[in-house]
């Protein structure tokens, strides 16, 4: 394995154009260590100018890539997956700089996210028409599907590799080229995957990635810019909205995962092992620093204080807090000092509100953005953090009578990313999982995600679909051809 040094030095600290460039005025930005606040590098600071650069590449590049035989296409994405496979260690040690999140998380991130380039690049070739009779005998229809163009992706910090993974690998797959703006907190990954690309024959200007503490000022031009017809966004619900507003006048496709706040319900009748077990994947992976991390656990009261008791003794057994690079940690620290302080504030105001701690509940204080896995009981209904996302490691637990009640109150937000029962009748699943309100839903399941499935949400937590065959949908235009 690369040592910390040898890996920061493969990466990339210049902007990616057609290759590295720096940024106009020669300005750049620290990106920091959770574990202890540290600089690791300093990366390009992009301005509006490199961000119009970018998108002159991309439009420069777009008619010969959309040109490209599909199968060509498919060939370079699976040569890219081979390489980040290849590569996953350094990727794993990468992520875990610049983010926080456990080696062992990142390297599952590593197989998630490598994995975007294996489906699309065997999606490429599967990119279908249509050709039929008009009924009415006049003639005949032709159905082709063909690249929207130049895309902008807006991608957050919480997965550097996959978040980037799920929007390139179709938008490539389908002929389009793009732009990526990574988050400032997490820049490494996008940029070393940007040098993979480039390595394994991906054409220049095909792929640019824009590194910015400045996201609106790097994002205005391009939105204003007619050449660009398609922006892809995942992070907050607020900034989302912004930009669906910010994208109207231009009437850019556009595709939006956005924020989460998924209910963990536990029936009565479920196995309380699996359901802890479960629990423990859907509140602590990542962290908790994930949009299908889950928000709210509502368990039935005849479960309830066996399930509280079994999940927090799990928690004292499994999960060690500490920097992710130690082989010993579980759970590495949040991303910056300002999660921190949102996760804080959430707890304490819960707390203040009557709610009980269970397990965890402070920071511990000292170098580094680091706070405990935490269990919560008798939470007043008023608590903000039933409302709102956490997103970090703490489980509030209700409880609720009957089945109707729990799916009163796991509907009862703004959002409808994900959610998760627990139960063993197979008629109460397909009863309850219709009836909530979410995209997607885990039965018996702490974990969803999958490349060959539709990932996105409804509600507040937006729209479009990422991965499975629904993915590459996303960047084709459906154009109709009348013959006679």
């Amino acid at each position: 394995m690369a040592s910390e040094t040898e890996v920061l030095a493969s990466v990339p600290k210049q902007l990616w154009i057609g290759g590295p460039v720096d940024a106009t005025g020669g300005g750049t930005f620290a990106v920091r260590n959770p574990a202890n606040g540290e600089v690791l590098v300093e990366v390009a600071d992009g301005s509006p100018e490199d961000a119009v650069r970018a998108l002159d590449a991309a439009a420069a590049a777009q008619g010969d890539w959309a040109a490209t035989p599909a199968r060509e296409r498919g060939e370079i994405l699976r040569a890219v997956f081979e390489r980040i496979t290849a590569r996953a260690e350094e990727f794993a040690l990468l992520m875990t700089l610049e983010m926080g999140k456990a080696l062992p998380e990142s390297r599952n991130e590593v197989r998630y996210g490598a994995e975007f380039f294996r489906w699309f690049s065997e999606e490429a070739a599967r990119i279908h028409g249509r050709y039929l009779h008009a009924p009415s005998g006049t003639g005949r229809i032709l159905v082709h599907k063909q690249p929207v163009g130049p895309c902008l992706a807006i991608t957050p910090w919480n997965f550097p590799l996959a978040m980037g993974t799920r929007k390139i690998g179709p938008a490539l797959a389908a002929g389009c080229t793009m732009i990526v703006k990574p988050a400032s907190a997490t820049p490494l990954t996008m940029l070393l995957l940007a040098k993979l690309c480039s390595e394994a024959g991906l054409p220049d200007g095909v792929l640019s990635v824009i590194t910015s503490r400045r996201s609106g000022a790097i994002t205005q031009p391009l939105l204003e810019d007619p050449r660009l017809r398609k922006l892809t966004f995942t992070g907050s619900t607020e900034v989302g909205r912004t930009l669906v507003e910010k994208s109207a006048s231009g009437l850019l496709r556009t595709s939006m995962e956005l924020g989460g706040n998924a209910p963990f319900v536990v029936f009565d009748d479920a196995d309380i092992d699996a359901a802890v077990e479960g629990a423990m994947l859907a509140k602590l992976r990542n962290g908790g620093e994930a949009c299908t991390a889950a928000n709210r656990f509502h368990v039935q009261r005849g479960v309830v204080e066996e399930f509280t008791e079994k999940f927090v003794a799990a928690i004292n057994a499994q999960v060690k807090l500490g920097p992710g690079t130690d082989p010993d940690t579980t759970l590495g620290p949040l991303v910056d000092e300002q999660q921190l302080n949102t996760v804080s504030e959430l707890v304490e105001d819960a707390v203040t509100a009557g709610a009980s701690v269970r397990v965890g509940g402070k920071a511990p204080g000292g170098p580094g953005w680091f706070y405990p896995a935490t269990v919560l009981t008798d939470i007043p209904p008023r608590a903000r953090i039933l409302r709102e996302e956490v997103f970090g490691p703490v489980a509030p637990i209700v409880a609720f009578d009957t089945e109707e009640e729990g799916l009163a109150a796991a509907n009862d937000t703004e959002f409808g990313l994900v959610s998760y029962i627990y139960t063993r009748d197979l008629d109460r699943a397909l009863r309850v999982a219709e009836g909530l309100e979410s995209g997607m839903v885990g039965v018996n399941r702490g974990v969803i995600s999958d490349p060959a499935a539709p990932f996105g949400g409804v509600k507040a937590s937006g729209f479009g679909r990422e991965g499975g065959t629904e993915g590459i949908e996303e960047y084709l235009s459906t154009k109709y051809i009348a013959m006679t």
